[in-house]
């Protein structure tokens, strides 16, 4: 088993590409997901966003997460360049335990958006300390929006 660190970001129809995600997420394995944050768009052009963490728990190898996030974005209707994001999800750090990750330097360094839903599901001093007061959008809640 390998554990991964994901981002996920959405600012275009947000409870239903969530949703997508997570669902299919848990498909490939133990999921802890972080609260849903609405943070403003990095370059204040789009709309603003949800944003959420998951440490996922899976027997599938590095390259085949790598490649099926991507898959996941496409299957969501991502378009490269916009600033209306169906799904936006990012492969943060993966490792055989929490003690062992190694961060995606692609990825490097990670914004507040990703940090602040991260740090709630993984306390890890390479996680910056972020202070916000940023909306959180209980998971419950989601269908219902």
């Amino acid at each position: 088993m390998t554990t991964y660190a994901i981002a996920i970001a959405t600012n275009l129809e947000k409870a239903k590409h969530l949703q997508l995600c997570l669902d299919t997420l848990k498909t490939w394995g133990a999921c802890q997901v972080s609260s849903i944050y609405e943070m403003p768009c990095r370059d204040q052009v789009g709309a603003d966003y949800w944003n959420a963490a998951c440490l996922l728990e899976s027997p599938m190898p590095l390259d085949h997460v790598f490649s099926a996030l991507k898959q996941l974005e496409n299957d969501a209707g991502r378009k490269r360049p916009s600033h209306s994001i169906s799904l936006d999800v990012d492969l943060i750090a993966w490792g055989d335990s929490l003690q062992s990750m190694q961060f995606n330097p692609k990825k490097c360094p990670l914004a507040d958006d990703v940090v602040i839903p991260l740090a709630e599901i993984w306390q890890d001093q390479r996680l910056k300390q972020v202070t916000h007061d940023f909306l959180c959008i209980d998971l419950a809640q989601i269908n219902t929006l």
